[in-house]
């Protein structure tokens, strides 16, 4: 059965006791025991909710892991496989990531004596450097942060197993639609379900998958011992949006090579970040482990002050944070998504005060198109053409 067609037929599309072809809301905090000497499956919703699990085995069947976990936000995701390690443990993790993910290493874990190296992961040999006798994990994301650098799955993945380390990769932006991390032998996957699996700006989630039963036995313990689950109403939320994400993956990065290949002609944009244009230096290696270039592309103008005429300029993307909806998103990491990051971090992994990452919805792509270029040529920053 094609990927495609198991995201609508996963075992979790129907409900076993009505045949109703929704999972039911189980709007329950706790569940009725008969014999207190005999195990049950739900005992009380922070350790199980039976519409929770039904998404917690879809997402795990569809990234083709062990057991999947699902959680009330990506951070709460992301911080709960940071809380496997512990005090004098350390990670190797990509220099480009989410501005939030940064901040819980840095400002929390480094609290609690876990320590992180941020490395340019595309370069083995630096990832392979920086591991020391105390690293316990690499920490990836690809494509990143907003500068959608490609890291080599596989190999970093040999890497951390010559030295007996965890491979974690965030898969937010791809999705197992078009990437499958455990398949090219990572341990963890983590998703903000809140972008692509959900959809449509109306949930916030994370979700989790593990390859091996030891591992899933070591993060239900954290997911019930820490309680940051999600909600019965988010969970049966992000089961709808799963329902659509092949077609909206599709149809959202079609839109955004054509929105990266026009910009990239704009004589006022300094640079185009995509992964599917040509001279894109991971765009080989994207397309040899994965089967997309996704829907975020980010681009370069000259300032700060050319970002905020356009971003006053703009009518139909939303000027916001998050990635990953049916409308589309134009974010200013400098401001929203990398903002805890001091301006010399922010500057050294290029995302420079004219940098904007646009997260492509589904609106018709010419349309979006002729929006940027009058954004763009009533700018005066930015000079394109004028009529």
């Amino acid at each position: 059965m094609k990927w495609g067609t198991r995201l609508l037929h996963n075992g979790n599309e129907v409900d076993p006791v009505t045949g109703a072809a929704s999972v039911p809301l189980y709007q329950a905090s706790t569940f009725h025991q008969p014999d207190v000497d005999t195990p049950v499956n739900y005992d009380y919703a922070r350790s199980g909710n039976p519409t929770r699990f039904a998404l917690e085995q879809t997402i795990a069947e569809l990234e083709e892991g062990r057991r999947g976990f699902a959680f009330a936000s990506g951070m709460a995701a992301i911080s709960t496989v940071f809380l496997l390690f512990s005090s004098g443990d350390h990670l190797v993790v990509s220099r480009d990531l989410y501005g939030g993910t940064y901040r819980v290493l840095t400002k929390v874990l480094s609290r609690l004596g876990i320590s992180a190296t941020f490395v340019d992961t595309t370069d083995l040999d630096q990832m392979e450097e920086a591991i020391q006798p105390c690293t316990r994990a690499i920490y990836i994301e690809t494509p990143s942060n907003p500068t959608l650098k490609v890291t080599d799955l596989a190999k970093s993945s040999e890497i951390a197993g010559r030295h007996g380390l965890l491979t974690i990769v965030d898969n937010t932006f791809l999705t197992p639609c078009f990437q499958r991390p455990l398949h090219l032998g990572a341990d963890i996957v983590i998703h903000s379900a809140t972008k692509f699996i959900s959809g449509h700006s109306d949930v916030v989630s994370g979700l989790v998958v593990v390859k091996d039963e030891l591992m899933a036995e070591r993060m239900s313990f954290l997911q019930n011992s820490l309680g940051s689950v999600l909600g019965v109403q988010d969970s049966w939320l992000t089961m709808r949006g799963l329902k659509t994400l092949k077609a909206r993956m599709e149809l959202t990065s079609a839109s955004a090579m054509k929105i990266a290949e026009y910009l990239q002609e704009l004589p006022g944009v300094k640079r185009v970040y995509y992964t599917g244009l040509p001279d894109h230096p991971g765009k080989c290696l994207q397309e040899a482990q994965a089967t997309g270039h996704g829907a975020v592309l980010s681009f370069e103008l000259s300032s700060g002050e050319a970002v905020r005429h356009v971003l006053s300029r703009v009518r139909l993307p939303l000027i916001a944070v998050s990635l990953g909806a049916v409308e589309s998103i134009l974010s200013y990491p400098a401001k929203m998504s990398h903002a805890a990051m001091s301006e010399e971090e922010r500057q050294s992994r290029g995302v420079t005060d004219g940098l904007l990452r646009l997260s492509v919805g589904l609106e018709e792509t010419e349309d979006l198109i002729q929006d940027l270029e009058q954004a763009l040529k009533k700018s005066r920053f930015v000079s394109i053409g004028q009529e």
